[in-house]
């Protein structure tokens, strides 16, 4: 995993529940996608692998993982928010929130 300190201390600005969600997320975006960098842009965690794919936000009751190209991504079960044309985003208030699996094929789908 190409770890950056910056986003690391970002992270540790965050309350001890989200700093793990936050790694966690960070895992399975580093787990999924090859070539990831991550580096801190518009104050937030940006991944690009080339190109800039997701980022990672945290708020006083959530986690934001945005997606940008977000036309690549097959969103069935409407689990996205957000009403731009160009970015999306989900809000994950604790671990049990994630979902693995959609996130993971979400990835694949906006790298391909």
């Amino acid at each position: 995993m190409n770890i950056n300190k910056k986003v690391s201390d970002y992270f540790n600005n965050a309350t001890v529940e989200q700093i793990a969600v936050l790694n966690e997320l960070r895992k399975l975006i580093h787990d999924t996608v090859d070539n990831v960098s991550e580096e801190i842009k518009w104050n937030m965690p940006v991944f690009n692998n080339g190109k800039d794919f997701a980022y990672l936000r945290f708020a006083k009751k959530h986690i934001t993982l945005g997606f940008y190209n977000i036309d690549k991504i097959k969103d069935t079960d409407n689990l996205l928010e957000g009403d731009g044309n160009t970015l999306k985003h989900i809000k994950i208030k604790k671990a049990d929130d994630i979902k693995p699996k959609v996130i993971a094929e979400w990835l694949k789908q906006i790298t391909s």
